[in-house]
C-alpha cells in the first residue's frame, strides 16, 4: 500500500463541478466512471482508516479502569492531520482524471455487450 496521505498533500480539499460529458468521454457512460469512482474511493476509506487507527494505537496508553481517560495530544495532532485530508471520493476523482486508476470488465459482462451490439 503506497502512502496516501504523501500523495494528496496538494489537492484541493473543496469539492468542485465537474464536465459530466468529459468524465463520461473516457468509459462512455457517466454511470461506469461514477461506480469505478465510487469503488475506488471505498478502498481508499478504509485504507485512511486503517492507518489512522494504525497510527493511533503507537501512542494508545492502556489503563487498567475505564475511567481513566487521558488525552494524548500526539493522537489529536494525528485525527486532526487525517480529518484535513480530502475526501476520498475527491482523492479518487483526481486519480481518474490522472488516469491512474485502473479497472476492466469482467469477460461475462464484456460479451454481454457485445451480443447487445449485435443484436
Amino acid at each position: 500500500m503506497s502512502d496516501i496521505k504523501t500523495q494528496v498533500q496538494g489537492l484541493d480539499p473543496n469539492v468542485r463541478a465537474r464536465d459530466v460529458h468529459s468524465l463520461a468521454g473516457k468509459t462512455g457512460n457517466i454511470y461506469e466512471v461514477l461506480s469505478i469512482i465510487t469503488k475506488r474511493s471505498k478502498q481508499l476509506a478504509v485504507d485512511l482508516k486503517q492507518e489512522l487507527h494504525q497510527k493511533l494505537e503507537e501512542f494508545a496508553v492502556s489503563s487498567d479502569t475505564i475511567e481513566e481517560v487521558s488525552e494524548n495530544k500526539e493522537q489529536i495532532e494525528i485525527s486532526k492531520f487525517y480529518e484535513r485530508l480530502p475526501n476520498p471520493v475527491i482523492i479518487a476523482m483526481e486519480e481518474f482524471l490522472k488516469d491512474e486508476i485502473y479497472y476492466r470488465y469482467n469477460k461475462r459482462r464484456k460479451r454481454e455487450e457485445e451480443e447487445d451490439i449485435l443484436d
